[in-house]
This record gives C-alpha cells, structure tokens and sequence, in this order.
C-alpha cells in the first residue's frame, strides 16, 4: 500500500467528492484543483481548526484578511520582483520546462529520450520569476500591471500600521491570516503539493529586536506548530525538522526550518517557521516613505520590530492528512478502505441510515434525528443499498460515526452508534446523541 498509497489518494479524492481537476471538462489548467462537496469541508475544517487554535484560544493575536490584488510597488518593496525566482532549464530537444534545482526530474525526462535514442541536452539555467501578473484597466493599453499576490505574508506587513493604529496592540503580538497565493510554478505536479494556485495558513508575530528573545519565539512556534498537527491525528512519526541550508534560504530569513511529512513522494515541506528580522517593516517603510516603526513607550524609543513567521500550506496539510489517515484493513475477507482522520476534520462527523429504506416508520424516524442532528453538525443521509455498503462508504469517507435507525429505536428511542475505527457498536438514547458524538472530538 505505501508504494502506490498517493494514486490511491488522487482515485478516492475524485471518486468520493474530495478534490476535482481544474476545468476538467475543457482539458484541465495545470496545477489547479477544484475542492468537491467532501473537499471543501475538510479544507474548512481545517482552516477553522488553525483560526481557533492561533486566534481565538489565544490573547496575543489578531486576524486579518487582506486583498491578493495589491499595488506592484508591494512586491518590489518586499524584494519579490527581484528575488522570488527559481532556476529554471529547457529541455532542446523537446523545449519542456524544468526546476534546475530539482534533479530527480530533470533525470527522469532526460530517461525517457535516452530510452527512445534520442539526443538529450539542457541549456544553461537561468532564474524564472514565480510572480503571476495580472491586467486592470478598463481601457486596452492603459492598463496597468499588477500581480497575484505570491504570498499572503506581505499584506500583513503593509497593514502593521493599521493594526496599531485601530487595535492598539502593544508587543509582542502576532497577525494571523489564511488566504489564496499564486505562483507561476514551472513544473506543477505530485497531485495538489505543488500547485498554481493555493492557499496558505500564516502568523506573523511581532516583537522587540533581541537575539536572545527571537530564538525563544522561534523555539516557542516550532514546537507548537509541531504539536498543532499531531494533535490533529498526524502521525508523529512521519513528521521531522529540517533546517535550511545557507544557500537555500530564501532572502529574507535570518533562520529558517521546515516541519516536512515522510510522504510517498520523500519527506516533503508542510509548514516554515522563519526568523524574517525587520526585512518587511523596513523596506516597506522605504519604498512606501511611510514610518512603520514601533513605539516603544516602556523604553521611549522607535524601532522596526522582528518577526518570526510559521506559514503552512492549507492544500499541502490537507493532502498529507489524508495519506495519513489513509488504511485498508481486511474485514470479513473484504478490504475495507479507512480514513481515520480526526472528528474535528472529518467532513462530515456522522451518518444516519434506517435500517431499511421502504419502512415508512424507520424513515421518518430517521428523518427525525437526521434533522435534528444537522442543526449542530454536518451530517449525511444514505439509504441506498444494505446497511454493510453503508457502513463502507462512509469509512472510506472518514466519517466517524454511523448512525442506525432500527426497530428497537421505535421502541426504546436508541439507535446503534458504530464507530469507524474499532467497528464497535453502542446503544445510545437519541436525546444524548448530539453529546455524545461531540464528546468523541
């Protein structure tokens, strides 16, 4: 199962409602997915897991939502148009396009000419800029450049000033925000890991500039983003530190270390946690000619504060949950395909069957608590085939209870709550079924 476990993800993301490719029916856009009914619930839930945790269990943070279309001189200002680029080489005998800095690649094309004796040569690398532009105006040729923004972090900085002004937050504080980025990604690919189009979950935490407070902050957030995903169900095993390289950080990190996932693709990046310095504050301070420094009112003094980022991939986190959470067991001589992913980011925390579906009693019965369920949780409905079928859709789905409607419950009004993972069944009254299932998280 480990060797071919991500083409059983990619066929159970689309064939259950997960993850779609993007504009499929016209031949698909590279590196663009479309979330399905399932997707789309799992993605939030874990987007709301993340503001929970970073904002509203916390009394050092704040929210923000700032807008991917910004002015051009945001990008200059924050050195993307200069620096956020990858090395990029072509391929002259087929002209195909590849990172420079991702050899394994460029010796699987390379295979594939040998293997068909044709000549095989690269040129030189030279670098690709990631940012993706865009057009506004409504008149042709006054338009005016502008770009997708390549990361959320910089609206965040441009907006510090604000924050002070109408929060007025003393340091230290952190800004937290999750939304869409882009990047011109020149080979897109391992399903959603490497995409066009993304989202990303962020904190930017502001603080005194001091070396000994910065490694304390950064230790601080590395430890807890660690404990974040673990406590979402990630198994700990498969998750590790690494720390960059020199040559590989990017040019504004101070410090910079990956939490990476041992996925069947190798270990891989899921989140960073970066020592940014004051790289952001002061250039946009320069190129903006606005004062973005801190007033200090215990010291009396101004200065551009530190930051120390952790930003994860949501899209990234969201695949590697999923091959995590991925198992087949064999039961009864059939193999039943299990995600056990965690109730808090189950798409739907349970399903409700009647026994069976052409008994008006049990299915109005059902209706009932189905009803009655769905104003707490999300909640499906499946009456289609026997109850076995039932039973293995929703595992497949990751559901974590199933609810059974049979004619006991129209005796003693309790139903059969079975659990996903240990197959064990409970009697449980239906007026503590919303308890019950909430005590499971």
């Amino acid at each position: 199962m480990t060797d071919n476990r991500m083409e059983k993800i990619v066929s159970l993301a689309k064939r259950r409602g997960f993850i779609f490719p993007g504009s499929e029916i016209y031949g698909g856009l590279a590196g663009t997915w479309d979330y399905g009914p399932l997707g789309v619930e799992l993605k939030n839930n874990l987007k709301r897991e993340f503001w929970r945790t970073l904002v509203y269990d916390r009394e050092d943070t704040v929210g923000l939502d700032a807008a991917i279309m910004m002015n051009p001189k945001v990008w200059e200002g924050s050195g993307h148009t200069q620096a956020f680029s990858d090395p990029l080489v072509e391929c002259k005998t087929c002209h195909e396009r590849f990172r420079a800095d991702h050899p394994e690649e460029i010796e699987e094309h390379a295979a594939g000419h040998t293997k068909k004796k044709e000549p095989v040569s690269w040129t030189e690398p030279r670098q690709f800029n990631l940012l993706v532009e865009a057009k506004l105006g409504a008149v042709e040729g006054e338009k005016t450049t502008v770009y997708l923004r390549g990361e959320i972090t910089q609206g965040v900085h441009v907006n510090f000033k604000n924050i002070i002004d109408s929060m007025h937050r003393k340091l230290p504080f952190g800004v937290v925000q999750v939304g869409k980025a882009f990047r011109n990604e020149i080979t897109p690919g391992n399903f959603t890991f490497r995409s066009r189009e993304f989202e990303q979950m962020e904190l930017q935490y502001y603080m005194k500039p001091d070396e000994r407070s910065a490694k304390e902050v950064f230790d601080y957030w590395k430890k807890e983003r660690m404990r974040w995903y673990v406590s979402l169900g990630m198994n700990a095993g498969h998750l590790r530190f690494r720390e960059h390289e020199e040559d590989e950080k990017a040019h504004y990190a101070r410090a910079a270390w990956d939490i990476e996932y041992e996925s069947p693709i190798g270990w891989k990046e899921m989140e960073g946690i970066h020592h940014r310095g004051d790289w952001d504050l002061s250039r946009h301070s320069q190129f903006s000619t606005v004062d973005l420094t801190y007033f200090d009112e215990e010291i009396k003094e101004r200065y551009a504060p530190w930051v120390i980022e952790t930003s994860g991939g949501v899209d990234r986190a969201l695949l590697f949950f999923l091959l995590d959470a991925y198992s087949e067991q064999e039961d009864k001589g059939k193999i039943r395909v299990v995600l056990k992913l965690h109730p808090k980011l189950a798409p739907c925390k349970a399903a409700v069957f009647p026994l069976v579906a052409n008994k008006p009693q049990l299915v109005e019965k059902a209706r009932k608590i189905y009803s009655d369920l769905k104003k707490h949780m999300v909640v499906a409905w499946d009456d289609r085939g026997n109850i076995g079928k039932r039973y293995y859709a929703q595992d497949e789905i990751g559901t974590p209870h199933c609810i059974t409607i049979d004619y006991q419950t129209l005796e003693d009004d309790t139903v059969t709550v079975r659990d996903r993972d240990t197959m064990k069944q409970d009697r449980v009254v239906v007026e503590t079924l919303s308890s019950y299932l909430e005590s499971k998280e």
